[in-house]
């Protein structure tokens, strides 16, 4: 696998020339940049003419990664071209989150075949329901192909979002990439560092993403009750106390679901995933050092020594904009934990994101999670 990874910024361009050597079908050009540069043509069409026969996918973010640092208002770039795995992409516009669950369909169907060994998903961030868009993925992929990517961000404005198609950013689309082939090596790793704290309380009302009672209760007000005085400071504050869920009891594994709004009104509280009735949820807290410790964790479970990768390997984070806004200005330690935990000659492109997607544990089932920090490794044996 050849390697090659730059920035772009208004003021001063590109950070290198373009390696057009590298242009080929089996190049994949991952490009995540500032939700600003939806009308901002050039840079797109720039990376289009350099590689014509590349594979580009992208989306906005909330925060562009780029080695160990993170970037704001700018556009991050990694060139990955395989020698022995093929990609293919597959796009689809969502009319609204109601089709999220049809366009992973569409898009697992355009990509399934036997040799298919995983999917990379970039989706829009405001407009889809990322649990349905997963399930839709996950029933039609055959078994074994793992799943990961992220919800395009928008800053920590939750107004729009978009996808690159070809060299134009466009809202309301998913990209899919397929990589094919028995030489490639992934590895997954997930973790969040929030720790629970409080009751369990089972769901008993809600409306796919909006939750509306626990254990019979009207969900808003026991959720300020947990909160006591820190819940003067709502909704800011409630990126500082997600929820865990837990499908049943026998599930050990929770998702951590992130708080988008609240209604006063009808007392109910919307998440960035479902919150489906009969799930066990629990509230959360974290410290920064646990968050960072988290990504250490994440990086460590990619499992990056047992790939075999002869000519370095691509890392891909995919962080939430939670963590960020949580860590502040400990955000870059983080990002530097996980470029610690990799070898020399890896290259590490990501994004901060509305959603992450990735298996909760490697070799497992595909989720959608927020306020995780998901890490892939793509390399070649």
């Amino acid at each position: 696998m050849q390697l090659h990874s730059g920035n772009f910024h208004l003021n001063s361009g590109w950070s290198a020339p373009h390696p057009v050597e590298l242009d080929s079908p089996q190049t994949l050009i991952l490009v995540f940049g500032a939700k600003a540069f939806e009308n901002t043509a050039a840079p797109f069409e720039a990376l289009k003419t350099a590689f014509p026969q590349s594979v580009i996918a992208g989306c906005s973010t909330s925060g562009e990664i780029s080695g160990a640092c993170v970037n704001d208002n700018s556009i991050s770039v990694a060139v990955a071209r395989f020698e022995h795995t093929r990609l293919r992409r597959a796009i689809t516009e969502v009319t609204d989150a109601t089709d999220s669950c049809q366009a992973g369909t569409r898009l697992a169907e355009a990509l399934n075949t036997k040799d298919l060994r995983s999917v990379l998903v970039l989706s829009d961030g405001t407009r889809v329901n990322g649990t349905a868009l997963v399930a839709g993925l996950s029933e039609t992929l055959r078994d074994g192909v793992s799943i990961f990517g992220g919800l395009a961000g928008d800053g920590s404005q939750f107004a729009s979002t978009w996808v690159l198609d070809g060299d134009a950013p466009k809202r309301n689309h998913v990209c899919a990439v397929g990589f094919y082939g028995s030489r490639l090596r992934i590895g997954h790793g997930c973790d969040h560092g929030w720790s629970d704290f409080g009751p369990e309380r089972r769901i008993t009302r809600s409306e796919g993403n909006v939750l509306h009672e626990l254990d019979g209760k009207p969900a808003l007000d026991l959720y300020k009750n947990y909160l006591g005085e820190l819940a003067s400071g709502l909704p800011g504050n409630a990126l500082l106390f997600p929820l865990a869920i837990r499908r049943n009891e026998e599930d050990a594994l929770p998702l951590v679901r992130t708080i988008l709004g609240l209604d006063e009104a009808q007392k109910s509280m919307t998440f960035a995933g479902d919150m489906p009735v009969g799930a066990i949820a629990r509230l959360m807290r974290a410290s920064d050092e646990s968050l960072i410790d988290s990504a250490s964790a994440a990086i460590a479970s990619a499992n990056h020594d047992s790939i075999g990768a002869q000519n370095g390997a691509l890392v891909i984070s995919v962080s939430c904009v939670g963590r960020r806004l949580v860590l502040g200005e400990r955000t870059d330690e983080e990002v530097e934990t996980i470029l610690e935990g990799v070898p020399p000659g890896f290259r590490h492109v990501g994004f901060y994101s509305y959603g992450e997607i990735s298996p909760t544990l490697p070799g497992g089932m595909s989720d959608l999670h927020n306020q995780t920090m998901t890490v892939t490794v793509l390399a070649e044996v």
